[in-house]
């Protein structure tokens, strides 16, 4: 067998045209890490040997082959070579801690035309795609698509699909690649819907359905009628409502991402009008001035365009996407987002500049697009490793083993009591349909389905029901600051303007600055824009243009302000009464934009105005990289303590620079300047400076979470003063704790990489809270850890690379985390679950998309009801949202076990009900079963799930192993309680002297009623609901049992009904096969055994929970833990690092 570890998709270097693609991880793709690939081809004789398998076996091993396709595959074909391979097995596994998941794909083949392999011309192509093929291969590359094909078959690719993308066969490389020039295959992003007929099969031959459907065989030949009839009435309802619903989630699903538009094509004899599943990677889009949606990914190459992402990202402010510079670097989606329309994306509305169209070069097509990403994520969601699914899994196991045991104990007892043979095999296969509980996976849901419930009614959409038990064993939150932990909205606190080389004093209102570079910065650097009247953008950008009082004219309005064409223009307000009689200021006129792009913290744009004579650059952004971006000499000494007096008072500070450029004052001239020639050789122009208050609620549920020993870490893009500051003022950092700040620089000069530790002065933020006094109302004990970290996105990528084995260390110690890029959020959140963490991530949505996927639990503060951008999403802009999500988190968890325990304890007690009687050679009735199975147990199951999360937080986490301490003792003592009341009872009615015992010759079910049938059926009735109310305890993870009204009052409704039929069995007792005893006495016996059953039941789960694991922590000693961040937390508090010291390099 070959197998080939390289990724599915490979990287193409830089080609031809202007624009390349490289391939880069999405954070918004389903795409797995680690990938294997190996190969099989046909085999006579093992094919022959297959089938001879398959009709011996009467055609079972097909079933088993379904659930386990490789063992199949194995069987029937041999392992080859990837070259000669008709069927692959690709394995895929998420993370290195996570299982690898299995799915066979055939080798398909296809024929192509004469010339469908020949290398594009580096002209304009016949069907008239831009020569700036975007996604096209090198030459070279081109070269070696001529060998995709085999010598005898020259005109027939081989490929696969693997999660709706295309791999093709490159016969040079040996291996699969996705290329996209060679077969592009449809811009469709098709969601398989399957008939009724198809999804039928599939649910009936679920192994769940499959062991039904073997029970009620078993059941009917044992003339159970009325129990079978009624579990397979149960079963089909079950699975049409499930087919149905699949259906109509796929149907929901493929109307939601269907999209068939027609769309404008440059061709050779002009514009074309194509549908849009015809397009293909090179395409050039005429894009309609009235906007509509994106049927593809491209990149805007004329024209600017003003487009609602809300779809991929769940940010609904609308955001301008400006055409694509020029220059040598090589085209990046994620780098290039701001000139990137993307896929199910709604174009508010396009302007066209230069030229009388705005232009778009589609870049990626169907799967391969940000869309297509998102679905694919839906369709092959990523595996949950949790360890209490895997120990669930174990312990139905075991359950088998314990049927296996009384299957074998049960023919032994038929054998003795000498009953036939076809009977004996009948009961001895009813014993393992009584031990291993159907109804299990079904009772498990139940859990899931009341947290969603309970989520959605307080403004909470979870779209992964699964992810709500992994809530509750959250270790770590991240946060983004801004409109996360802090209000949406900025305020403009003033500006700072620069003479000479020094500040003058804060001007808190802008629009009183006299008419220079400064001023016209404020109110043109922006890439704000007018749709209906209405100014959409950037929160901060429109705080600022509104402080200056200046207002955006667009279109030909602006044209006709200037008296030629621009982008847009900023006009004055109207003069001050007392200003009258002086030169207003002149318009000024927007000519080129360059965007803010989180890898170069800033954005700049070109302007001019009437009487320039050369236009204007203006540049804003971190005043750490705009200064670096200057001349020295424009920059003043006292700028590092000036920007720290704000940043350190919890103010965002934007810094403005600006420089004349030797061009034309025209729109054509100013669009062919690169990036870099207008930002560099700046002069410093002043400082914004902004305040962003904390949310009123931020302190109190970081104090909350802080209580409970919930690490709460800070990822944002903002400055990392302004970030330290924000999280002492909500209490991330206490007053009293050691802050740190890590400054690592990459090798430079022949030096090696170094660190450098700050340590930093706490003190009290006076702009972090709402009001002065806020701040301190909060208080936390200090933090055991020896001390917080703080450090940038450039020290974390240092870090990364250059000192991976301390880069541990600072994660497990690291609070504050600023100017993080989204890629970098991403990476984080990636690192802190290599350390084992399970991590919780609440931002925006905004720039926070790939950390809110990646993380284990991701919630989206978005005003959709429901968003793909991450597993949860609140409709409230507050973090409350997330302890509200953790205590749902661990009141699911801690009821699963309840659930699971309980369906456990209701096999292994009707197994021994059943045990006891066939010693007797009796066994329980047909309606006797189904008085058990759907009147008591079902109603007890589904109510018991009911009840709700605890008010508050506690320290204290629900288990996450089905295999510790306490579980397995309270299901072994609970079992050996159960067995002994139900034997206590037997052995007491046989000891009556009105005891009549068995005829042993006369099998069951002839030979009911009898008084061991009834006593045991009796006792066990009522152990039933005992069970169910011990194991449902309320704190601390839920709330007392007593609030849980349906529950409680289906747990005395039905105690009441078996007290009546105990001691009055009325018309209940023919249907039910009840032998009738006279003997009252005997009666309030029971009912005694029943009350010390009660009594037993409720110690012994208080006893387990309260003393066992004390006693088990003194006899044994406390195991070091497996989880990597606990061992570096051990390890930290033995050897302090960093030492609490000065600064250390």
């Amino acid at each position: 067998m070959s197998a080939d570890s390289s990724p599915l998709v490979g990287s193409t270097p830089a080609g031809y045209g202007t624009l390349t693609i490289e391939t880069s991880a999405d954070p918004l793709s389903s795409s797995a890490s680690s990938v294997r690939l190996s190969g099989y081809c046909g085999s006579p004789w093992r094919t022959i040997s297959y089938h001879a398998v398959v009709w011996m076996l009467a055609g079972l091993p097909l079933l088993l082959f379904r659930w386990k396709p490789l063992w199949g595959v194995r069987l029937r074909l041999r392992p080859c070579t990837l070259a000669r391979a008709e069927t692959l097995v690709i394995e895929t596994r998420d993370r290195e801690d996570s299982s690898w998941q299995l799915c066979t794909v055939q080798v398909q083949t296809e024929d192509i035309c004469a010339d469908g392999l020949q290398p594009p011309p580096q002209t304009r192509a016949e069907d008239g795609r831009s020569q700036a093929a975007v996604g096209a291969e090198p030459e070279d590359a081109w070269k070696d698509t001529t060998g995709l094909h085999r010598p005898e078959e020259p005109r027939r690719l081989r490929y696969y699909v693997f999660r709706g993308q295309r791999y093709v066969w490159m016969e040079t490389q040996q291996a699969f690649r996705q290329v996209r020039k060679a077969v592009y295959g449809p811009n469709v992003i098709s969601v398989p819907v399957k008939s009724y007929p198809q999804l039928l099969v599939d649910e009936a031959l679920n192994p769940y359905y499959g062991f039904q459907a073997f029970s009620i065989a078993l059941w009917l030949a044992d003339h159970y009628y009325w129990y079978a009839l009624c579990i397979l009435l149960v079963s089909a309802v079950s699975i049409c409502l499930s087919v149905y619903r699949t259906r109509k989630q796929s149907q929901t699903l493929r109307d939601m991402v269907q999209l068939s538009v027609r769309v404008c094509v440059c061709r050779p004899g002009g514009e074309e009008w194509v549908d849009s599943s015809e397009l293909v990677p090179g395409d050039c889009l005429v894009l309609p001035q009235e906007g509509g949606l994106m049927p593809c990914d491209a990149a805007l190459v004329a024209g600017e365009c003003v487009v609602n992402e809300s779809s991929l990202t769940g940010e609904s402010v609308p955001v301008l996407k400006t055409a694509l510079p020029e220059g040598p670097a090589p085209y990046l989606p994620e780098a290039h987002r701001r000139h990137t329309l993307f896929c199910g994306t709604l174009i508010l509305q396009a302007r066209a500049f230069v030229g009388p169209h705005v232009l778009a070069v589609v870049t990626q097509t169907g799967f391969c697009t940000a869309k297509g990403g998102l679905v694919s994520s839906i369709l092959h969601p990523r595996p949950l490793s949790f360890k209490f699914y895997k120990h669930s899994m174990k312990f139905v196991a075991a359950l088998s083993v314990v049927a296996l045991l009384g299957t074998v104990y049960s023919i032994v007892i038929l054998l003795r009591n000498q009953v036939p043979l076809g009977e004996i095999v009948i009961r001895a296969l009813d014993v393992v349909t009584v031990a291993v509980p159907p109804a299990l996976p079904a009772a498990m849901t139940m859990c899931t389905l009341y947290a969603q419930s309970r989520l959605e009614s307080q403004g909470v959409f979870c779209i992964h029901p699964p992810r709500i038990n992994l809530g509750g064993k959250l270790r770590l939150v991240c946060f983004d600051k801004t409109g996360t932990l802090t209000e949406d909205g900025l305020d403009v606190m003033g500006v700072v303007p620069l003479k000479g080389q020094e500040f003058l004093p804060l001007v808190s209102e802008p629009h009183h600055l006299p008419v220079g570079p400064l001023l016209r910065a404020l109110a043109a650097c922006h890439t704000l824009s007018r749709l209906r009247d209405t100014l959409v953008g950037d929160p901060m950008d429109l705080k600022m243009v509104e402080s200056t009082g200046w207002v955006l004219e667009e279109g030909p309005t602006a044209d006709a302000t200037c008296g030629t064409q621009v982008l847009a223009v900023m006009k004055p307000p109207p003069q001050e009464p007392h200003l009258q009689g002086m030169e207003p200021p002149a318009p000024v006129s927007i000519l080129g934009r360059f965007p803010f792009l989180s890898a170069l913290q800033r954005m700049s744009v070109v302007v001019a105005w009437p009487g320039a004579a050369q236009p204007e650059a203006c540049v804003k952004g971190s005043p750490e990289l705009v200064a670096t971006l200057c001349n020295p000499a424009t920059v003043p000494a006292d700028f590092a303590p000036r920007l720290q007096s704000y940043t350190a008072a919890g103010y965002r500070v934007v810094a403005l620079a600006g420089k004349p450029l030797p061009v034309p004052a025209s729109l054509e001239a100013v669009q062919q300047l690169p990036r870099d020639a207008v930002e560099q050789e700046l002069s410093l122009l002043g400082l914004l400076v902004m305040r962003n208050l904390l949310k009123p609620q931020t302190p109190g549920v970081i104090q909350a979470l802080r209580k409970t020993r919930i690490r709460t870490v800070m990822v944002t893009g903002d400055n990392l003063q302004t970030a330290v500051t924000v999280a002492q003022g909500c209490g991330m950092v206490g007053p009293r704790e050691h802050l740190v700040i890590v400054h690592a620089a990459p090798p430079e000069q022949g030096q090696p990489a170094s660190l450098e530790l700050q340590p930093v002065e706490s003190f009290a933020a006076t702009n972090g809270a709402q009001d002065p006094d806020q701040a301190a109302s909060y208080t936390m004990e200090p933090d055991p850890r020896s001390s917080h970290l703080a450090l940038s996105g450039s020290s974390f990528g240092v870090l990364v690379k250059h000192f991976p084995k301390l880069l541990p260390k600072v994660l497990v110690q690291g609070t504050v985390f600023a100017r993080m890029a989204p890629e970098q959020k991403t990476e984080l959140v990636c690192e802190l679950q290599k350390l084992q963490y399970c991590v919780g991530m609440c931002g925006d949505g905004a720039n926070d998309c790939g950390a809110l996927k990646a993380a284990d639990v991701g919630i989206s503060l978005s005003q959709a009801e429901a968003s793909v951008v991450s597993p949860f999403t609140s409709s409230v802009a507050s973090i409350e949202c997330v302890p509200m999500v953790i205590r749902e988190g661990r009141c699911s968890l801690d009821t699963s076990f309840s659930v699971f325990k309980y369906m456990a304890l209701y096999s292994l007690t009707q197994f021994i009900s059943v045990l006891i009687l066939y010693t007797v050679n009796t066994n329980l009735g047909d309606l006797q079963f189904l008085a058990v199975d759907l009147v008591i147990t079902t109603t007890v199951a589904v109510l018991m799930s009911r009840t709700g999360p605890a008010r508050a937080l506690g320290r204290a986490r629900p288990p996450g192993s089905l295999l510790s301490g306490p579980v397995l003792g309270s299901l072994l003592l609970q079992v050996a309680l159960v067995a002994g009341v139900q034997l206590g009872g037997y052995f007491l009615a046989a000891a009556q002297p009105w005891f009549v015992p068995l005829n042993g010759t006369v099998p069951a079910p002839d030979n009911l009623p009898n008084y061991e049938n009834t006593v045991v059926f009796s006792l066990s009735s009522f152990q039933y609901l005992i069970l169910a109310a011990a194991v449902s305890k309320g704190a601390p993870f839920r709330r007392p049992l007593y609030t849980n009204v349906p529950f409680l009052a289906a747990l005395v409704l039905l105690g009441s009904v078996l007290v009546g039929l105990m001691l009055a069995p009325g018309p209940l007792q023919g249907p039910l096969t009840l032998k009738s005893i006279t003997n009252t006495r005997f009666k309030l016996l029971l009912l005694g055994l029943v009350a010390f059953n009660v009594v037993a039941a409720f110690m012994l789960e208080s006893l387990l929970d309260q003393y066992l694991p004390g006693c088990l922590r003194q006899f044994r000693p406390k195991r070091a833990s497996k989880k990597r961040f606990k061992q570096l937390e051990q390890e930290l508090a033995e050897r302090p690092w960093p030492l609490p010291t000065g600064p250390v390099k």
